[in-house]
């Protein structure tokens, strides 16, 4: 059997890394993957106020996913969904930005908005404050973000946005949503046109000029202090009734757990971007 192909975001001139493009990816699957293991993402854009010349970030909980093609693996073209207030500015704006301009509004509707998220998996200590690194995993995607109308797709992205925060949330809680909860709630869809990613995976990477001083390398400790996402046991509520923590959400926080630690440790025994 062939291998299978891999899909990715094209180079161009705005998403093209230019700094330690030995970390660079435009795997589709590795970005996708990335944004949905983070517990949220950050979406910023500009607005015609000229009062305020500065682009605007906010944190959201987000899901890359496809309404479309709801079957579709992680290393196919997604989709990314988020979630706000009705009557907010990021919602607002995207109801009422039809385009950049005219060459682009039968291709690109929409509020032009990028959306990048981040998970930190160590810290690297090397033998001087230059070559100290990160052990991480960061992407930026940009597209056209426009308010979801229809009420079937709407009420999947809300179900698939809840499942990206607690795995299998949905189902068991009080759903569908009543009528006004889904007329408080807009979901906003971002058709992503591009995007990277960069990944450092390794321990420390010191210089030949200073691993080859003996009194350097025999006074000054270098290593990896990992870092992970600790999702601890599950609380009850104050007005929680029911006794014993549900099995998707004790699986859920025990799974993570594991899963973000592995990785952590994993990565520092990584040499593939050894230089």
């Amino acid at each position: 059997m062939g291998r299978s192909r891999t899909l990715e975001y094209p180079k161009t001139p705005i998403n093209k890394v230019n700094r330690y493009n030995v970390r660079e990816t435009y795997d589709l699957e590795a970005i996708h993957s990335i944004i949905n293991e983070s517990t949220y993402v950050n979406v910023s854009f500009n607005t015609p106020d000229p009062s305020n010349p500065f682009p605007v970030t906010l944190p959201m909980v987000g899901v890359a996913a496809s309404f479309d093609h709801p079957s579709s693996s992680l290393g196919e073209p997604l989709d990314i969904y988020v979630h706000g207030y009705v009557s907010a500015r990021l919602m607002n704006l995207s109801r009422t930005t039809p385009g950049t301009d005219d060459s682009q509004r039968q291709e690109h509707e929409g509020l032009p908005v990028t959306i990048s998220a981040t998970k930190v998996d160590g810290l690297i200590l090397s033998l001087t404050p230059y070559t100290h690194d990160i052990n991480y995993r960061s992407v930026a995607v940009y597209g056209y973000a426009t308010v979801v109308t229809s009420p079937e797709e709407k009420l999947w992205a809300m179900e698939a946005v809840t499942n990206s925060v607690v795995a299998d949330r949905w189902r068991h809680t009080r759903v569908p949503p009543v009528s006004a909860e889904v007329s408080s709630t807009s979901i906003l869809k971002v058709k992503v046109v591009g995007g990277s990613g960069k990944i450092r995976v390794g321990g420390p990477r010191d210089e030949k000029k200073d691993t080859d001083q003996a009194d350097l390398v025999d006074s000054i400790w270098t290593g990896v202090i990992p870092i992970y996402d600790h999702f601890g046991e599950p609380v009850a509520g104050r007005d929680n009734k029911v006794s014993g923590v549900p099995e998707h959400v004790t699986k859920f926080a025990k799974e993570m757990r594991e899963r973000n630690e592995r990785y952590a440790m994993d990565v520092i025994k990584d040499t593939s971007q050894d230089y």
